[in-house]
């Protein structure tokens, strides 16, 4: 673990000292860009101050993930056991990913005015995508003679899926949620730029309006780390799942 960490760690420390040299030397003004040291004294200033903001990121993060999980899952699942409707709908789902979501926002918010749902539906439609085409590949790449032995022995069609088909698309699945998860967090900023009372994405227009750039620099770094812990969470249950499945199956 610490030899995997350490060449991130190291790049990342020395881009940090580059940074806060430049700043130095350059005697560039903190409402353009800030140094690193400004930054991090800024967050620990606003910290107490900004947890509303966060835990209201992380809930429109969070629950627009588990309904996308569900739904990305579901849609993956009808296409993949019925092969017509994956030719008639496949084309349509990857075609709506060329809308960009903060032009479809506005809409979401026109018809659904600015409570959560259409947060949450932001965070949704941001999310299913990469599942539902993730999933959607991890079924194709059942072994196919695992397939054939099970069709020779009788097997239903259920009990491939089931047996088979799911357990084969699992790591796909989870790569499709480990996207998902750091897409989440983006979605719900976006959504909080259109209307929210609070939020990080509320703190970054407020600061930028203010010309806080190190206020802004704060957000952007919560929202990477909100980003990381989701994805490490998803990792961590990956592999417990996946060693509970080598052990029942020992």
């Amino acid at each position: 673990m610490i030899r995997k960490l350490f060449p991130p760690l190291l790049v990342s420390a020395l881009f940090l000292l580059i940074w806060e040299g430049a700043v130095r030397l350059l005697a560039i003004e903190t409402w353009i860009l800030p140094a690193p040291t400004q930054i991090w004294k800024t967050f620990w200033q606003q910290l107490p101050l900004m947890q509303a903001d966060i835990a209201a990121t992380i809930w429109i993060a969070l629950l627009g993930l588990c309904i996308g999980i569900v739904f990305g899952v579901i849609v993956a699942v009808f296409l993949h056991l019925f092969p017509m409707m994956e030719h008639a709908f496949y084309p349509i789902i990857v075609l709506t990913q060329n809308v960009p979501i903060i032009a479809l926002a506005p809409l979401l918010v026109l018809w659904f005015g600015f409570g959560t749902l259409p947060k949450v539906l932001i965070v949704v439609l941001v999310c299913f995508f990469p599942i539902t085409i993730a999933t959607l590949d991890g079924f194709r790449q059942v072994d196919p003679t695992l397939l054939r032995y099970m069709k020779i022995a009788g097997a239903s069609r259920l009990e491939i899926f089931y047996k088979l088909e799911w357990p084969s698309a699992l790591p796909s699945f989870f790569s499709g949620c480990k996207v998902a998860a750091t897409y989440s967090v983006m979605g719900a900023v976006i959504s909080e730029w259109l209307g929210a009372q609070a939020g990080l994405g509320l703190m970054m227009q407020t600061a930028a309006s203010a010309f806080r750039t190190d206020r802004v620099f704060v957000a952007i770094g919560t929202i990477v780390i909100l980003s990381l812990s989701l994805f490490l969470l998803i990792q961590l249950l990956e592999e417990w799942l996946i060693r509970w499945k080598i052990k029942k199956g020992e």
